[in-house]
């Protein structure tokens, strides 16, 4: 076994695991999984800058995993930074604060190293399933990107689109006071449909999505939507990991967080204080995916890019 700590930056959240690892068996062994929101894709797809409070939050949620890593004394870390700070013109601040917090340099990834670290984590333990039909496509819903993944033991193809939960909400949702439209309306949900719509389309052009037999999805919005599918009174990792959801249900679900007001959302214990405003965004963009490629369900992972980069250094 080797101890490893591995990071995942994105555009809404940054998430740690510390892990035991053994290659020669395929045995990943948590030991410990933590998010913290931190918005670090705060106002950029408009500014093109982060933003000096979204970088404050996130070296705070740095200095926590500092200690977390110690503590457990990982042998290696590896900080994957995706989404938000691969668009920012002020990066270098991002990278220099990462630096002095955590002694190792933020990787910021391409959107296909992106993709191919989220089909690692999420497939590795789906091999033998009798149950789930190859080619998989794996997609992950993140903040600002979503990508899009079609393999069967190994990568086949794959894309990143800036159609993620945070940037649609952004760009559509948003007023110039920074009010967000609760509900949105007709006309704002048709504008994210027309984003997403597009963005399908391109991604189509080099990645055969209807090819694929087994529809999986990752990262919070998919597991957000699942914890409400399943109905669950508190968010269990357990109970969503390898749910199968069908697409009734995410489109009954969709249609709710889209009419539905922001306190009664905070309502829901399963969905995150920090994703309340970012949730309907989110679903939808599933939702479309699911309807453009006729999947029936979507089975929910809850390992994803951060146990790709953990085996990337194992």
């Amino acid at each position: 076994m080797t101890r490893v700590a591995a990071i995942d930056c994105g555009t809404n959240s940054i998430r740690l695991l510390v892990a035991d690892a053994n290659p020669e068996t395929g045995e990943l062994v948590d030991l410990d999984r933590r998010m913290t929101i931190v918005r670090l894709g705060q106002g950029v797809d408009k500014t093109g800058r982060l933003a000096p409070e979204a970088l404050d939050r996130t070296f705070a949620a740095c200095r926590e995993y500092a200690e977390v890593i110690k503590e457990h004394g990982a042998e290696k870390l590896r900080f994957v930074a995706t989404s938000a700070s691969r668009d920012a013109e002020n990066r270098a601040d991002f990278v220099s604060g990462v630096l002095d917090n955590l002694g190792v340099e933020p990787e910021v990834i391409t959107g296909d190293q992106e993709a191919t670290f989220s089909f690692t984590g999420a497939t590795k333990e789906l091999t033998g399933r009798a149950d789930l039909d190859k080619p998989y496509l794996v997609v992950d819903i993140g903040g600002g990107s979503t990508e899009f993944v079609v393999g069967d033991d190994t990568v086949r193809a794959a894309r990143s689109v800036d159609i993620g939960c945070v940037r649609m909400t952004e760009r559509h949702l948003v007023a110039e006071d920074g009010t967000v439209s609760d509900p949105p309306t007709p006309a704002q949900i048709e504008a994210i449909r027309q984003d997403i719509g597009e963005a399908l389309d391109l991604v189509n052009q080099t990645v055969p999505l209807t090819a694929a037999r087994t529809l999986v999805g990752l990262a919070g919005s998919v597991t957000t939507v699942a914890a409400l599918a399943l109905g669950l009174s508190e968010y269990d990792s357990t109970a969503i990991h390898h749910s199968r959801i069908s697409f009734d249900k995410v489109a009954e679900l969709t249609d709710w967080l889209l009419t539905s007001s922001h306190d009664q959302r905070a309502l829901k214990p399963v969905i995150h204080p920090g994703r309340v405003d970012v949730i309907a965004s989110g679903a939808l963009v599933l939702r479309l995916i699911m309807e453009w490629i006729g999947a029936r369900e979507v089975v929910v992972s809850e390992h994803d890019i951060l146990d790709g980069i953990a085996w990337s250094i194992a």
